[in-house]
């Protein structure tokens, strides 16, 4: 309890003090070939305690509502580096960023991130935000509201971890997403447990039936990606790429 105090406290200052540092791990389309984006990971660079993974400031984050500032900064420096890579002549497509359910149903969410794509000079269709399937299904009815509005400034939305969570088909067709991601707790297995296969390959063809894009996260082997891509995914993030850089 007294460690998780002291995170705290020191969370409050690590905005102040310039601690958190964002690592990009690399989407990539195998089709082409090419980097199609880049998913935005923040990391605590902390004084004393070295790298301290999300993992575990991030709820940290969520309890003292911290989160709201921090996810802020994340968006922002996301897209301040998308518009640094546009300038350098590397533009990428999409830059990925997570959002916590607090930052979600914040009233001022739209207003904030249309600040930031104005403060950035970055095109809307070039971030993407990630939300996880329980938090969808936790405010389904908002949360549809809320993903209109974000369509109609140009944002678009992927669904993280999908098929982990307690997904309701009625609201999924509803849903203007733009791309599902397969949770890598599938991916990993999908060579050896024949479970995990049917259930990849089944979030494959639902995604492409709704003619949404589909993206294989945590991909770390040749046969995994030999595997995705015979089941017809083309789209893929993981170690056998690139780690986050």
């Amino acid at each position: 309890v007294a460690d998780r105090l002291s995170l705290a406290a020191d969370l409050h200052r690590a905005l102040e003090r310039n601690e958190l540092v964002l690592h990009y791990q690399p989407q990539v389309n195998t089709q082409t070939g090419r980097i199609i984006g880049a998913e935005a990971l923040v990391r605590w660079q902390h004084p004393t305690r070295g790298l301290v993974p999300p993992g575990v400031f991030i709820p940290v984050a969520e309890e003292t509502g911290l989160i709201q500032p921090i996810g802020a900064w994340v968006i922002e420096t996301a897209c301040a580096q998308a518009r640094e890579w546009a300038k350098a002549g590397i533009p990428l497509p999409t830059i990925s960023v997570n959002v916590s359910v607090r930052q979600f149903m914040r009233k001022d969410l739209i207003d904030t991130l249309v600040k930031i794509l104005r403060h950035t000079q970055i095109d809307a269709q070039t971030l993407e935000l990630e939300v996880t399937e329980s938090l969808i299904m936790k405010n389904a009815e908002e949360f549809v509201s809320t993903l209109k509005k974000l369509k109609d400034v140009g944002i678009k939305i992927a669904i993280d971890d999908f098929g982990t969570g307690y997904s309701s088909l009625s609201y999924l067709k509803r849903m203007p997403v733009d791309r599902l991601k397969v949770d890598q707790s599938f991916v990993r297995d999908i060579n050896k447990d024949p479970e995990s296969a049917t259930i990849v390959e089944a979030i494959i063809n639902l995604g492409h039936s709704l003619k949404l894009g589909v993206i294989a996260e945590g991909v770390e082997t040749a046969q995994q990606l030999a595997f995705l891509r015979h089941r017809g995914c083309e789209e893929f993030q993981g170690y056998h790429f690139s780690r986050p850089v």
